[in-house]
């Protein structure tokens, strides 16, 4: 047992340290492009630091064959990195992290809630009167492939028009194609640790004979997400509050596109048909989060409601929480 930890423990700090690049490798550039830190965030952020559930899903339905594992992953990642949010109001103790956030967030956290209704939504027709499939692969796949990257045309389109923040140059001297490279390895190096991840999950599910169900949203998930708490600390941590905002907002919607991804992958037939409806409950937790955030980005409250807090942080919190619990529960007997 505790060579498997090791493992795990190993896994999560080569993600950690990988994501601490991405996030330096990024904020230049954002810089140096003409995207900016939002745009960065949405779009170059967001992909690579939703690398470890590509890698992770593909692996654990094409070579351990677990679907439960990965839709936990995957699901799990979602509310993990909206809890993300909820930690950095903590951290950042001067107002709410979401005071003065770019109001576009409202369409990407919008668009995910959406979307996630699609996937819900197919989960129970795949499976209570079945799917239209396309040999193998469900009808859903082509709807959120289709509907994803309208969305994610949308976002872009709108952030094109707006009036981009004239910001201070810090990396001046930094050359791009440098960066560029080293952009490349940090996000190898996620990649590679990722690919090792399903397996010790299942190691895990078998040692403590929980359902993969659950490893999968809580192990996995947590593990898978680390690339988002560590770029959007950092991303704080310089000023880049919308770079980070827009990172946790965009690696949601790149998710729920590795539900298609993984139904290509899944040859035994419909990817949501065989899983476990209780995966229901944690995107039900995940939509309500979601509409925490739109309310909380509404706000023009500039003082915390509890000082140490704001009130849409400690429900996102809570609701992360009660989500975990409720699932437990509802798996603990296999």
């Amino acid at each position: 047992m505790i060579l498997v930890f090791t493992k795990f423990v190993i896994c999560s700090l080569l993600i950690i340290f990988a994501g601490m690049k991405v996030a330096k490798y990024g904020d230049i550039i954002a810089e140096k492009t003409i995207l900016g830190r939002a745009l960065v965030g949405l779009l170059l952020l967001a992909l690579v630091t939703s690398l470890p559930e590509v890698f992770c899903g593909i692996s654990a339905v094409a070579i351990v064959g677990i679907p439960d594992l990965t839709l936990g992953d995957i699901f799990g990642s979602c509310i993990f990195n909206l809890l993300i949010l909820g930690i950095l109001d903590v951290l950042n103790k001067k107002e709410p992290f979401l005071y003065h956030a770019s109001q576009s967030h409202i369409m990407s956290a919008g668009f995910f809630a959406a979307l996630m209704g699609v996937v819900l939504v197919s989960i129970l027709l795949s499976q209570q009167i079945g799917m239209i499939k396309i040999g193998w692969i469900g009808i859903y796949t082509l709807i959120i492939v289709v509907l994803y990257f309208l969305m994610v045309r949308g976002i872009f389109q709108f952030e094109q028009n707006q009036k981009p923040p004239s910001e201070e140059e810090q990396y001046g001297a930094v050359s791009l194609k440098a960066t560029l490279w080293k952009f490349s390895i940090a996000s190898a190096i996620v990649i590679g640790a990722a690919m090792w991840l399903p397996k010790i999950g299942e190691e895990i599910a078998v040692m403590t004979g929980l359902a993969h169900t659950f490893v999968g949203t809580l192990f996995l998930a947590t593990t898978t997400s680390f690339p988002e708490l560590v770029v959007t600390i950092t991303a704080w941590r310089i000023g880049a509050k919308d770079m980070a905002i827009a990172d946790i907002l965009g690696s949601n919607l790149f998710d729920l596109l590795i539900i298609a991804i993984d139904d290509v992958f899944y040859l035994k037939g419909s990817f949501l048909s065989d899983v476990n409806p209780a995966h229901i409950l944690t995107g039900i937790i995940a939509i309500m989060m979601t509409g925490v955030v739109i309310v909380g980005l509404t706000s023009n409250s500039s003082r915390k409601t509890f000082r140490v807090i704001n009130w849409d942080a400690l429900a996102i919190i809570g609701l992360f929480l009660t989500g975990v619990f409720f699932l437990y529960c509802l798996l603990s007997g296999g």
